[in-house]
């Protein structure tokens, strides 16, 4: 009997261990595809949250991507760096590039592996307002001489002046961070750093032979096969993989992350902040309303609140709002369009200087930009045409309405009397007699008392 008893708590600690080995096994595979903003950033940091709070023993980030921003890419990185689960940025499938921002990612990821037939580089910091890669004071790729000579000037050198100086300092920060991963994860840094500098590029083969990346792999199995037994380091210590013929569980991107990825469109956000302004502008001009006004406020932050996640240039936003009040304005003051002129070329040199970088991806077409002028142009006519109208329109309440109306006298009247006038009794002073059920003018109203005058007996009325 106690045999059997050791045996069956033999056999079930075994289950327990296998079932404890078969959860450490689970890998996280998460696509990371598209320009890399701040809904990539958020997909990555909960990703990897995740992952560490479900003891997930390897995260593979499936990289395909032309770049992005240097604020996401760097909160991505930061995530990597501080996680406890291994990290393995793979470049596939085959055809899948990680240029630019892509590849500081791979650079800092634990294991770099990628496809045949992949390629990675072409790291140079993109900045509006940065020289023309060929402007006097820089270099072009693979021009030795220049890059000598504006490294022998170094820092005292104008190079074109501020914005010589600011395309330095981003280049020099930019070569640094990604030679500091380089060192950090005992890749190739020399090349790490021309890729910054230089925009160069390697497919999957020459950066394998160059120790660019630990390996090749087909797909994330075969990737999977290869890392079986590896020893990492981690924020949370060395771990040792046991990758082959591990769970996968791919986690793709939710609403959430969706529905950031479509507000920080710089277009979407854009249009938000119209839709905004127009919301306020017609709860202001018509109090009571309140669906204008919810709908626009709702808008105008969630537009800001896009704004503040991206690249903006704020000169660009305060030009945007400064022409959206002149065409306001102009509903209100005659200034025989000079407002609107103003308030529309306002408008379209903001939405040209809102987004303040030239990554792709992240500006705003110029058909959109027109379209929105446009729009906001014939609203704004419009309106200004109905107030026009409005204002020409003949008076038909108070005082003034009654100045030159028409009525019938109730009673014979020698100087006072009575007639009825838009459906009223009023009482009436008349400089001549008049008799009853004869047609009368008003020409003035005195407090309760109006002066009429007798019509012409050709039936002259209004």
């Amino acid at each position: 009997m106690v045999k059997l008893l050791h045996a069956v708590v033999v056999a079930s600690l075994g289950l327990a261990l296998s079932a404890v080995a078969i959860a450490s096994q689970e890998v996280v595979v998460m696509p990371l595809t598209g320009a890399i903003g701040p809904a990539s950033a958020d997909f990555v940091e909960r990703g990897l949250a995740r992952a560490d709070h479900d003891d997930a023993q390897l995260v593979v980030l499936q990289i395909d991507t032309p770049g992005g921003l240097d604020t996401s890419m760097r909160e991505i990185i930061k995530a990597i760096l501080a996680s406890r689960v291994p990290v393995a940025a793979f470049v596939a499938p085959s055809g899948a590039r990680a240029a630019s921002a892509g590849t500081y990612i791979l650079y800092a990821s634990h294991v770099a592996a990628m496809a045949p037939g992949t390629n990675l580089g072409a790291a140079s910091p993109v900045q509006i307002g940065m020289p023309d890669p060929v402007a006097p004071g820089r270099s072009k790729p693979g021009d030795k001489a220049a890059k000598d000579k504006a490294e022998k000037a170094g820092s005292d050198d104008d190079g074109g002046g501020s914005q010589g100086v600011l395309a330095r300092k981003q280049m020099h920060d930019a070569a640094a961070y990604i030679r500091g991963l380089a060192q950090m994860r005992g890749r190739n840094p020399e090349w790490a750093e021309r890729a910054v500098r230089d925009a160069v590029s390697l497919p999957a083969e020459e950066a394998l032979a160059q120790n660019v990346i630990d390996l090749m792999a087909r797909d994330v199995p075969d990737l999977l096969e290869k890392l079986d037994g590896r020893r990492l380091v981690t924020a949370g210590g060395e771990r040792t993989l046991a990758t082959a013929g591990a769970i996968t569980v791919t986690i793709t991107p939710d609403w959430r992350t969706r529905l950031l990825a479509v507000i920080t469109e710089p277009s979407v956000a854009l249009i938000l902040i119209m839709i905004g302004m127009y919301g306020l502008f017609f709860e202001f001009s018509n109090p009571g309303f309140v669906l204008p006004g919810v709908a626009g406020a709702i808008a105008l932050v969630i537009g800001l609140f896009a704004l503040h996640l991206l690249p903006v240039n704020y000169a660009g936003l305060a030009l945007i709002l400064l022409g959206i009040v002149f065409l306001v304005a102009e509903v209100f003051v005659p200034s025989y369009g000079t407002l609107s002129i103003g308030g529309i070329a306002a408008f379209v040199l903001g939405a040209v200087l809102l987004i303040d970088t030239d990554l792709p991806g992240f500006g705003i077409s110029i058909g959109l930009i027109a379209a929105l002028a446009g729009v906001t142009a014939l609203f704004v006519l419009g309106v200004s045409g109905v107030a026009l109208k409005a204002r020409n329109r003949p008076v038909v309440t108070g005082r003034e309405q009654l100045i030159g109306s028409v009525g019938v006298v109730l009673d014979e009247v020698t100087t006072e009397g009575w007639a009825r006038v838009h459906s009223e009794r009023w009482r009436v002073r008349s400089a001549v007699p008049l008799a009853s059920g004869q047609r009368v003018r008003v020409t003035a109203c005195n407090g309760l008392e109006l002066t009429v005058t007798p019509l012409p007996e050709t039936g002259e009325g209004g």
